[in-house]
């Protein structure tokens, strides 16, 4: 869905020991409702290895919000609505099995229960909107593609461009589209959340709001994300009272949830540890990682132009499958999707994808498998074309002044 530099986090870090071990692959898709993609009308999902870093104490200065949080920093408010989660029964019997069943130390387990806090208002955040406001593709997209952003991907180019050039040379993802993940996520670290991580999946695990459509399913993600979490800090050492995040419980300059940190994290800077936070290139790599394990493919585009001709394009038929790319090039076009150019030739799948304009007319693209792998980072098609037009946008920054 965040603030904090890597200086004023080296102070919490040093009080961590040994940082995470090597942990397996492979990952649960998330998603959960925030502000911004309240405005999108879609989901969040979320997508991290060895080491687990601790957050910084409090940012140098307040930024825009990412698509994964609401403010920057909200340790006024999360003190104000805090409780202690303990008072819960259900979490004591949880605690006795998730220790047995995990394994977890059990006195370890019961202490760091013991000090997690409920939060209110995690929980109102989660549930959606009362008054749904009207899908605006044109103000999402101006809270990403704009000059702070862009001048900041560039300089964030232009320090890492090693570690940009070898990502995009070993797992086939274009440097462009790893800046534009980190960029519209955490505003390339200047917005990595200030909630604990501890309190603020305890709460989703065990207060989740049943006014939501989906509480079930959404609370058991958040109980195995709060599991994930409590076997990456207590393999490493690492204090997972002292570790924040997002109000979502992600994590880091990529906000990987626990699950996604232990399943697609990478040490690629080959310290012998990971660390989402403090290393720009175990970031970079850890999500080229991501997008090659849900087959991104390289040298194909993300999108084409499409043309509708109204009472020609049989909508249903196209809009039904919604962003999964299902048609081949000539299924298509006989639905009344008009392609030229470079389209004609695409070989895989397609999907037309809508981007409603509030009183507008939508605007319309036809997705590939690649705009698809954008959406299993965050379940939105708003936030997949911000994605690939902040990256755009970097690109001709870098190519203007190298």
């Amino acid at each position: 869905m965040k603030t904090h530099s890597p200086n004023s986090r080296s102070s919490l870090a040093v009080g961590l020991t040994a940082l995470i071990a090597s942990v397996l692959c492979l990952f649960s898709l998330t998603a959960w409702a925030n502000t911004a993609q309240a405005q999108a009308g879609e989901k969040k999902a979320h997508k991290p290895g060895k080491n687990l870093q601790q957050s910084p104490k409090k940012p140098k200065k307040k930024n825009k919000t990412s698509a994964h949080q609401r403010t920057p920093n909200q340790p006024a408010a999360v003190a104000a609505n805090a409780g202690p989660l303990s008072a819960t029964p259900e979490v004591s019997t949880w605690v006795q099995e998730a220790a047995s069943r995990l394994p977890l130390d059990p006195a370890w387990t019961q202490k760091t229960m013991a000090q997690a806090q409920r939060l209110p208002l995690v929980e109102k955040w989660v549930l959606p909107p009362a008054s749904p406001v009207a899908k605006d593709w044109g103000a999402y997209r101006a809270r990403f593609i704009e000059p702070v952003r862009i001048q900041a991907g560039w300089r964030f180019w232009q320090k890492h461009q090693a570690a940009l050039a070898k990502a995009e040379r070993e797992y086939g993802v274009p440097a462009s589209l790893i800046v534009g993940i980190i960029g519209v996520e955490t505003l390339y670290g200047q917005n990595t959340g200030n909630f604990r991580v501890l309190d603020a999946l305890g709460t989703l695990a065990f207060h989740f709001p049943q006014a939501h459509p989906r509480a079930a399913e959404r609370q058991a993600f958040f109980r195995s994300e709060l599991e994930q979490f409590l076997l990456l800090t207590s393999r490493s050492g690492a204090d997972p009272v002292a570790i924040r995040g997002s109000y979502a419980g992600a994590l880091g300059l990529p906000q990987f949830m626990p699950s996604s940190w232990a399943k697609f994290a990478v040490d690629f800077d080959e310290d012998g540890r990971i660390d989402l936070f403090g290393s720009p290139a175990d970031a970079i790599g850890s999500v080229a990682n991501y997008f090659k394990a849900f087959q991104w493919r390289p040298g194909m585009p993300t999108h084409y132009p499409v043309t509708l001709t109204p009472g020609q394009t049989d909508m249903d038929s196209l809009m039904a499958p919604d962003i999964l790319p299902t048609f081949s090039v000539a299924n298509f076009m006989a639905k009344g999707a008009a392609l030229e150019g470079a389209a004609l030739e695409h070989s895989g799948p397609l999907a037309l994808i809508e981007l409603r304009n509030g009183a507008n007319a939508p605007s319309y693209v036809a997705g590939t498998e690649n705009f698809y792998a954008i959406t299993r980072y965050n379940w939105s098609s708003y936030y997949a074309m911000a994605v690939i037009e902040l990256a755009e946008a970097v690109a001709r920054e870098m190519q203007r002044k190298p």
